[in-house]
């Protein structure tokens, strides 16, 4: 007979469980509520997945999350101002909705409220066995904002979630209904100033001929944990557009899950990890093609200097029904750093067999003779490493098409360089 021992507890864990039996009775919520916060803290107790479990083989996180901060009740925390100018902000400080923007065309309430009254109970469940993120999210989520955008609405200005942390432990829930034929750009920052422990999960889903793009940017500062999971499904004829950029965090571990839930929709993923000092960022996507006709590419650029790690998991399912899915991704990697490491796991499980599917990795150092180019024209070494390293990322970037937006990922590309290049 063969007898599971668990482990002993490790100080990150034992903090986790203990929190929450303090905290429990300070969170909003009825039976129901309580009922998917206890499943949750389970699922912590049976311990943080480690390298053993094939979704965190690259990161894991019972040996790198090696503390967990107290939640500061004092800490305070103030919105910052909005990556495009003039757009409507809902600010998410340190883990309290603040007064929300009026915005045409979209109805806004705090998760708070529907928590109170149970109502969010059933978005609480994980979306896997191995869903830690959505675990340690569930058990603690207090606030964040729920977004319900009226059918054949068209946004002038992007909408900006932000969710700015000033240390302690921060849990945060965005959800989005999007309607039929609606045209919108959605900003999300997960920002701050303190060292923190910060779960954010955002929920989306796009209604049919509906044309989204959601940027994620992610600057929290050197000392941060920052674990965030999205979660969408798309609808007949939408497409959905996911930019994420990655520019601080200590232990950071982005998930992306996508259905393809109706034919003729479409998915587009362009990611930029910018990589620097002694941090470990992953991004681990899982995109399932449900339907016939549907399409997804996703191209995601990785920078690293320094004692950097990087992840880029990305799996892509394609089921038997599914025909006729044309699925593409690739992932390009910049070293500019001996000690610097970035893995790259691409994966395709098809079990269609009209399908056009394809994936591909690379990972190189700065051209020599690009930079020789560049410095015989009277360009010094560091000026033009810093074009070169900007022009690789930028190409992804300005695929956006939305000038403002191209506009303000490319200053914090060139304010990024400034500090690490």
């Amino acid at each position: 007979m063969n007898v599971q021992i668990q482990p002993p507890r490790t100080p990150a864990e034992a903090a986790l469980i203990d929190a929450f039996g303090e905290r429990l009775s300070l969170l909003p919520g009825n039976g129901e509520v309580t009922l998917k916060r206890d499943a949750a803290i389970e699922a912590i107790k049976a311990g943080l997945p480690t390298r053993r479990v094939e979704a965190w083989h690259y990161t894991d996180l019972r040996r790198l999350l090696t503390a967990v901060p107290p939640f500061d009740a004092t800490a305070a925390a103030t919105p910052v101002a909005p990556l495009i100018e003039g757009s409507p902000v809902l600010a998410l400080l340190n883990g309290t909705a603040s007064k929300a923007a009026a915005i045409e065309g979209v109805t806004v309430s705090a998760v708070s409220e529907k928590l109170g009254d149970g109502t969010y109970a059933p978005a609480l469940g994980p979306q896997d066995a191995d869903d830690a993120i959505g675990a340690l999210n569930s058990a603690f989520v207090a606030d964040g904002w729920l977004l319900n955008i009226a059918d054949g609405t068209v946004l002038e200005k992007p909408i900006e979630l932000q969710n700015v942390q000033a240390g302690g432990q921060v849990h945060a829930r965005f959800a989005v209904k999007v309607g039929a034929g609606v045209t919108a750009t959605i900003v999300e920052r997960q920002t701050g100033t303190g060292s923190a422990l910060v779960s954010s999960v955002d929920n989306l889903v796009v209604g049919e001929g509906s044309n989204i793009t959601w940027v994620i940017v992610q600057e929290q500062p050197d000392t941060a944990t920052h674990l965030g999971q999205f979660n969408a499904w798309i609808g007949k004829d939408a497409k959905l557009t996911l930019f994420v950029m990655n520019t601080g965090g200590k232990l950071v571990r982005q998930e992306i899950r996508v259905v393809t839930k109706g034919q003729g929709s479409d998915f587009q993923l362009r990611g930029v990890n910018l990589l620097a000092g002694d941090t470990h960022t992953d991004v681990t996507m899982v995109l399932d093609h449900a339907v016939p006709h549907t399409g997804s590419r996703e191209i995601v650029r990785n920078v690293v200097t320094d004692k950097a790690n990087g992840v880029f998991q990305g799996r892509i399912n394609v089921h038997q029904i599914a025909q006729k899915t044309d699925a593409r991704m690739a992932c390009n990697t910049l070293l500019l750093s001996d000690e610097g490491e970035f893995s790259t796991k691409p994966e395709l499980e098809i079990f269609a067999d009209d399908v056009q599917c394809g994936h591909g990795a690379t990972v190189t150092e700065i051209d020599r003779n690009h930079l020789f180019y560049l410095m015989a024209r009277g360009i010094d070494e560091k000026t033009a490493r810093g074009l070169l390293v900007k022009a690789f990322v930028a190409e992804v970037i300005e695929e956006l098409e939305d000038e403002p937006v191209v506009d303000a990922l490319e200053a914090l590309l060139h304010n990024w360089f400034q500090t690490h290049g």
